[in-house]
């Protein structure tokens, strides 16, 4: 069996392509959902990975800031030729289920939604997912707590979240904002005082700019003195994101919490499909 591997954009991810079908419905997984995927938890078991993307035939890992490929890379291939090998399943489909309510919010079961919720599941699935889809992403309804509808992004949709959040709240009136579904994740580091004051910089001064281009920045986490950002909508794939990483974003983030040391952009742009310059 042979693996090719294929570096990306950024520095933090690299692409492996057994040269063979992986799961044509593609999974986003982070180590807190591992477990629906054996394929995934062969790798995130070796520890030093942030994200496993399955592709229809590529597996994209993510690694963490302080690993380094040459020592992570052999591992990571010995580890999905070990998979397949084995006759496994890429993505075990009786733990997905079982693991899908808990992935959501738990207090709303997608079957059993009513009021708000219900109401914005519909809109979702018959207004703005076709849409989303029609532009090369993907919008998912997650959970609705506190006025807030989580929403998982894909891709160029991204570029959607303020039309969004103006039909939802025209629509559902008890819709407060409407939020990236990651947040519904346990980020320990966003829960610092470092991390409150970066989301806050994010929220109300960066993410207003670039989303005049259709784009949009999320801190995915912060771990001792490194940040990490992903680059989403017409940010993704954009020649210019590393200069607006470098120049600004990192720029005023440092300048605001002195003791972040480095911003690590975990973005996978070879996947950007609507970037604001090619």
């Amino acid at each position: 069996m042979f693996i090719q591997t294929e570096e990306t954009a950024s520095a933090e991810i690299v692409r492996f392509m057994p040269g063979r079908d992986v799961y044509a419905a593609g999974a986003d997984l982070t180590a807190a959902d591992a477990a629906r995927s054996p394929l995934a938890q062969r790798i995130f078991d070796l520890g030093s990975v942030f994200r496993v993307t399955l592709g229809a035939d590529d597996i994209k890992v993510t690694k963490t800031a302080d690993a380094e490929w040459h020592v992570l890379r052999p591992r990571v291939l010995a580890a999905i030729m070990d998979h397949f090998m084995s006759g496994a399943d890429v993505i075990d489909e009786n733990a997905a289920a079982s693991a899908a309510p808990a992935a959501e919010a738990a207090d709303e079961p997608a079957e059993e939604l009513t009021g708000p919720a219900k109401e914005i599941q519909e809109i979702v699935d018959t207004r703005i997912r076709p849409a989303a889809k029609d532009g090369g992403g993907d919008i998912t309804f997650k959970a609705f707590k506190d006025g807030i509808a989580y929403l998982r992004f894909e891709g160029a949709a991204y570029g959607l979240m303020g039309p969004i959040q103006n039909m939802l709240k025209h629509y559902v009136p008890e819709v407060e904002d409407v939020r990236d579904a990651i947040d519904l994740e346990d980020r320990p580091g966003l829960e610092t005082p470092e991390g409150k004051a970066i989301l806050d910089l994010l929220n109300t001064q960066i993410n207003p700019q670039v989303a005049a281009h259709g784009g949009h920045i999320s801190l995915i986490d912060i771990k001792k003195d490194t940040a990490f950002v992903r680059l989403e909508g017409g940010c993704q794939g954009c020649s210019s994101s590393s200069a607006t990483l470098r120049q600004g974003v990192e720029v005023e983030i440092k300048k605001l919490v002195p003791s972040i040391l480095e911003v690590v952009d975990i973005t996978d742009h070879s996947a950007g499909v609507t970037p604001y310059y090619s």
